[in-house]
C-alpha cells in the first residue's frame, strides 16, 4: 500500500502554460463571438441594400435625409412592408381584383414574361397555401445510386402525367447540394422507397449547408438500428416478388404437367 501511495503521488499533473491558456481563452472566445458578428454583419448589408433601392425610389422630398443629417437604418424594409400591405389590401377589393385581372391579362400575352410570372405565382401560392406540406417532411433517399444515401426534402404529392405513368405512389422530392442548398435536384420517388426522418427542416438545411459537420442530436437515442440496404419497404417487395414468381413457377409447372398428362391419355386412347 505504501508503494501505491508513493507511486501516485509521484504522478504530477501538467499545468497549462500562460501560451495555452491564452490559446483557449482565445478559441473559446472565437467559437463564442463569430456566430454573433458573422449574424450582425449579415443583417447589416441587408439593411443597407434595402434602404438603398428605398432611396432612389422615393423622391427626395419624401426622402428622410433631407430632412435629417442621418439615415434611419431600416426605414427601407419597413417601406416595403406598408407598400407590400397596401397592394394586399387593394387587391382584396373589387376595384383591385380588376386591376389584378388586367394586369394578368397584358402579361399573359408576353412571350417570356408570361412564363415567369405563371411559374412564380403558382409557387408563391403553393407554398403560401395554409395546407401545404411542402417542404415540411425531410426523407433520406438513395441517391446517385443504390447504396449512396442522400437527404431530401418532400415537397408533395406527384400528380399529372408523371404519376400517371407510374403504377406507385411517388412523391416529389427536392435533394439540395451542398453548401448551397438553393439548388438541387428534382426526384420523382416511390414513398416505399423514402425513409422519412424525425429531424426538423432547420436541422436537415443546417446539417446540408455545413457538409455534415453540424449534425442534429437523434431525439431517440434508443432507436432500433435497421439495415438502410434492405429497409423494410424493400424487404416486403422482395418478398412479395418472391412470392410472385414462386407462383409463376408453380403455374408453369401445373401447366406443364396437365400437358404431359393429356398427351399419355391421347396415346392411351389411340
Amino acid at each position: 500500500m505504501g508503494n501505491e501511495e508513493t507511486n501516485i503521488q509521484d504522478i504530477s499533473i501538467p499545468r497549462p502554460t500562460v501560451m495555452g491558456l491564452f490559446r483557449r481563452w482565445f478559441f473559446a472566445g472565437l467559437l463564442v463571438t463569430a456566430p454573433i458578428l458573422l449574424t450582425v454583419y449579415i443583417t447589416y448589408l441587408f439593411i443597407n441594400i434595402i434602404d438603398g433601392y428605398a432611396q432612389d425610389f422615393l423622391p427626395v422630398s419624401l426622402q428622410p435625409s433631407t430632412y435629417i443629417d442621418f439615415n434611419i437604418p431600416g426605414f427601407g424594409i419597413v417601406l416595403g412592408m406598408i407598400i407590400i400591405m397596401f397592394i394586399g389590401a387593394l387587391t382584396t377589393g373589387l376595384l383591385g381584383r380588376s386591376l389584378l385581372r388586367l394586369g394578368e391579362a397584358i402579361l399573359g400575352r408576353l412571350p417570356v414574361v408570361r412564363s415567369v410570372y405563371s411559374a412564380t405565382k403558382q409557387i408563391m401560392e403553393t407554398v403560401m397555401a395554409s395546407q401545404s406540406d411542402a417542404f415540411r417532411e425531410v426523407v433520406l433517399i438513395q441517391y446517385p445510386r443504390p447504396g449512396l444515401w442522400s437527404i431530401g426534402f418532400v415537397t408533395g404529392s406527384t400528380q399529372g402525367e408523371v404519376q400517371n405513368m407510374s403504377s406507385e405512389n411517388l412523391i416529389n422530392v427536392f435533394v439540395p447540394t451542398t453548401p448551397n442548398p438553393t439548388s438541387g435536384f428534382l426526384l420523382f420517388c416511390p414513398r416505399k422507397d423514402a425513409i422519412p426522418l424525425d429531424m426538423g427542416v432547420e436541422e436537415a438545411v443546417k446539417m446540408v449547408v455545413s457538409a455534415g459537420i453540424v449534425t442534429p442530436p437523434d431525439s431517440q437515442s434508443n432507436r432500433t438500428p435497421i439495415a438502410l440496404s434492405n429497409p423494410p419497404s424493400s424487404k416486403k417487395a422482395a418478398k412479395t416478388s418472391k412470392k410472385a414468381s414462386a407462383k409463376k413457377k408453380t403455374a408453369a409447372k401445373t401447366k406443364t404437367r396437365s400437358k404431359s398428362s393429356a398427351k399419355k391419355s391421347e396415346k392411351a386412347k389411340g
